[in-house]
C-alpha cells in the first residue's frame, strides 16, 4: 500500500496484501483505490469502517470511509403509522437468506434519484454471493404471494450490520424488510446496523450520523 495522494491521503491499495488505511491514515471519504474483491480484502475493509463503491473508468475499485457515517441504532426505528398498517394488513412475508443473489441483482436495476446507473455491476455481484457463500453476507427478503418484491443485503461484521443496498416493488416493501431486521436485531447480536452514507429516506425511519471515529470505535468494540 502506498500514498497516492499526499495532500488527500488516498492510497493505493497492494495486489499482494489484503491492508488497508487505518482511522489515523483517513482524511477524507475516499479513502483508497485499487485492489480486489477477494473475500478477504472485502472482510478486511468492512472491519476497518471501509467499503467499495463503485470501479472507475481505469477499473480501479474506489474504497470509502465517510467522516459522517449513517447508521441505525435498531431500537431507534421509527414505525410510522402508515408502516405499521402495511406490515398488518398487506400480507408480506418477510424471510432471511432465501434467494440472496436475486436481491442483490434487484438492488442493481432500481432506478434511484440522482444517480444516473448504479454501482452494483457484475463485479459486486460475485464477489457478494462469494461473501453469502461463506456466511458472511445475508439478505432480509420481502413476498407477496410468494414473488420476490423487497429486500436488502449486507454483511454482518461481529455484532454490527453492514447494510450496503435495499430495493422495493411493492409500496414499504423494503422498510417492512428492514423492521424485520431491526425486530430482530436482539435476537440476532445485531446490535448497530451501518447505513453508509446520508439518506433522506433512511433518515426518516430512524437512522443518524455519526462520527467517523466513533463508528469505528464501536466496530472495533464489537
Amino acid at each position: 500500500m502506498k500514498l497516492l495522494d499526499k495532500k488527500n491521503k488516498i492510497y493505493l491499495l497492494d495486489d499482494n496484501n489484503h491492508d488497508f488505511p487505518t482511522l489515523e491514515m483517513m482524511k477524507d471519504d475516499l479513502v483508497a483505490v485499487g485492489g480486489d474483491f477477494h473475500p478477504q480484502r472485502l472482510i478486511n475493509a468492512y472491519e476497518n469502517g471501509i467499503f467499495p463503491w463503485f470501479i472507475d473508468d481505469y477499473n480501479y475499485i474506489h474504497w470509502f470511509s465517510p467522516k459522517k457515517r449513517m447508521v441505525l441504532f435498531p431500537k431507534e426505528f421509527k414505525l410510522s403509522k402508515s408502516l405499521k398498517r402495511t406490515i398488518n394488513n398487506k400480507g408480506y412475508i418477510v424471510k432471511t437468506n432465501e434467494n440472496f443473489e436475486e436481491v442483490i441483482r434487484n438492488c442493481s436495476n432500481i432506478k434511484r434519484k440522482h444517480e444516473d446507473e448504479t454501482w452494483i455491476d457484475e463485479n459486486f455481484i460475485i464477489a457478494y454471493t462469494n461473501l453469502y457463500k461463506l456466511d458472511f453476507a445475508y439478505s432480509i427478503e420481502c413476498y407477496l404471494k410468494e414473488e420476490l418484491v423487497g429486500g436488502l443485503y449486507g454483511l454482518m461484521i461481529n455484532d454490527i450490520f453492514c447494510g450496503e443496498s435495499m430495493f422495493a416493488k411493492e409500496k414499504d416493501a423494503s422498510k417492512v424488510a428492514l423492521y424485520h431486521l431491526c425486530n430482530q436485531a436482539e435476537q440476532n447480536g445485531i446490535k448497530l446496523i451501518d447505513c453508509q452514507v446520508y439518506n433522506k429516506h433512511l433518515a426518516s425511519l430512524g437512522a443518524k450520523e455519526i462520527p467517523r471515529e466513533e463508528y469505528i470505535k464501536l466496530l472495533k468494540n464489537s
